[in-house]
Order: C-alpha cells, then sequence, then structure tokens
C-alpha cells in the first residue's frame, strides 16, 4: 500500500484525511507541483520548489513547508514507496476553517499540505516512440495561467473532449494563438530551423522543464506567440512537461507535422533533456 504525507505524518494512503470544510475541497484554493523522479532520484527539484513558493506567494498562502522540508519528505516518500521513477505531487491548501465562507480565514489558520507518489515510466514512455495527436481548443481558463492551482477543469474537460475526437490532448488558443497544452508548455520547429514557444506572461504557466529544456536546443530560439495555422505547418512540434520531459506531437488538428513520425530535432532533444536529467538529479 502507497504511503503519502499528509501534515506533519507518513500515512497509508486509506488512513489520508482532510476535513469537509478544507478550502482546497471547497474552492480549489490550493496549488501544487510535481517533481519527476528517475532512478530514485528528484528532476529539477530547485525550479519546482521556487515555482511553489512563488505560487504560494502569489495567492498568500502561508506556512507551507520550506525548501529543505520538502526534501526531506520527498526522499521520504521515495525510500517507503521504493519509488525507482515516477511523480512526487505536492498539494498545499488555505486549510480547514470552521465553515464554509468566500472570506478568508484567520491568519493563523494551518495550510493542509499533502504529498503523494506515483509510479510512472517516464524515459521510456512508449507515446515518445510514435508522438502525440492534439487538437486546439479555446483557452477558457482564468486569468492567471502562470499560478500553478488546482483549479484544473478546463483542463479536465479539454484532454478528455480531445479523447473523444480521437486525439491525444488539446492545445489551447486565444484569438487564433496557441497558449499552452492542457498540462505542458507548446513549441514548434519551423522549416526554417527556428524553435518558437511562447514567452513568459501571464498566459502560461512558467514551466520548470521548459526552462531547463531550453538552454539544450540547438536551434535559434524565438519567445513569441505563434498561431494555430503556423503550428500546423510547422516542420515539428513537441511538448515539454515534467511528467512528458519532450514528448514530440505530430499532428495537429488532423495536419500532420512533417511527415507524421517524431521529428529528429525533438527526437535529439529528448535524449538531451533525460541525458541532463539523470547528471543533475538529487
Amino acid at each position: 500500500m502507497r504511503t503519502i504525507y499528509l501534515n506533519g505524518h507518513f500515512v497509508p494512503e486509506t488512513e489520508g484525511k482532510v476535513s469537509v470544510f478544507d478550502r482546497g475541497f471547497l474552492f480549489a484554493d490550493a496549488v501544487y507541483e510535481v517533481v519527476s523522479v528517475l532512478y530514485g532520484k528528484l528532476v529539477d527539484f530547485d525550479g519546482h520548489v521556487q515555482r511553489l513558493a512563488r505560487s504560494l506567494g502569489e495567492i498568500g498562502i502561508i506556512g507551507a513547508p520550506d525548501a529543505d522540508d520538502w526534501l526531506a519528505i520527498c526522499r521520504e516518500l521515495v525510500a517507503r514507496n521504493n519509488l525507482k521513477e515516477g511523480m512526487i505531487y505536492w498539494q498545499v491548501t488555505r486549510g480547514s476553517p470552521e465553515d464554509r465562507d468566500f472570506v478568508f480565514p484567520p491568519a493563523d489558520t494551518l495550510p493542509t499540505v499533502l504529498a503523494f507518489t506515483q509510479s510512472r515510466t517516464l524515459a521510456d514512455n512508449p507515446l515518445a516512440q510514435r508522438g502525440i495527436r492534439v487538437i486546439t481548443m479555446p483557452d477558457l481558463r482564468w486569468g492567471r495561467a502562470d499560478i500553478k492551482t488546482t483549479q484544473l477543469l478546463y483542463a479536465s474537460l479539454m484532454k478528455n473532449e480531445a479523447i473523444a475526437r480521437g486525439a491525444d490532448d488539446a492545445w489551447m488558443e486565444r484569438n487564433g494563438w496557441i497558449t499552452e497544452g492542457s498540462a505542458q508548455n507548446a513549441h514548434i520547429i519551423t522549416h526554417a530551423g527556428v524553435l518558437i514557444t511562447h514567452p513568459l506572461n501571464r498566459e502560461i504557466l512558467h514551466g520548470i522543464t521548459r526552462a531547463s529544456v531550453l538552454p539544450l536546443v540547438a536551434q535559434r530560439i524565438e519567445e513569441r506567440p505563434f498561431s494555430v495555422s503556423e503550428a500546423e505547418q510547422a516542420a515539428e512540434a513537441f511538448v515539454s512537461s515534467a511528467s512528458g520531459f519532450v514528448m514530440p506531437v505530430v499532428q495537429i488538428n488532423g495536419q500532420k507535422i512533417g511527415n507524421g513520425q517524431p521529428g529528429s530535432a525533438t527526437v535529439q532533444l529528448r535524449r538531451a533533456y533525460i541525458d541532463w536529467a539523470r547528471r543533475t538529479a538529487i
């Protein structure tokens, strides 16, 4: 049985309990992070813990574990669950007041702190061999996509709609411009060999994997919005995320990208990122 961490204690998953008045449950008043694990080590830990601190600060949740505590929690979860490859999710809510109220609870209300593992194949993910198919859908999320909150309903609806329509996932667009995927940053490579990626602003999550991947790119990089039509006509496309690393995209809205197979530059970039992750994991 899986061991989880909840509010200072390591317990079996069946014993983890949270109040029905927890604001994460009632309002999605919570933020989260996910850290990949390779060979029992944490990938890009510093980037994830820093982004969590930023997300907490943006919505004013205080009292969460600091970086050293998170490191200890993650290593203990890895050991207790014998996790060799997969992810660790961290989630922090504003806590459990005595009753439901739109007004924040008193400042001394303790946050709810949860962490749990998921075993999953990451480095040898078979999806990377064939690439994924995406469709574009309107980006109807709230205006602070840069905060990694647990408000994931629209992303979940999009992904399920994409699957129902024969694709693997969705890319969101605003006024014809791609923002990002349901849980990934989106990138294209033009026929001139230029990698284009959306700039960091409030419209997208500031991806930790994105930040580590871009220095490994051999092509020229342009951080700018790109259109749906530009994506459909690209030479290559891919997404980056903590759980997918660098994942080739081979079809957009039914249009083959390149020859419909993972592009060579994307395949090389995935290998480079996995090599980097293995060298730097802690």
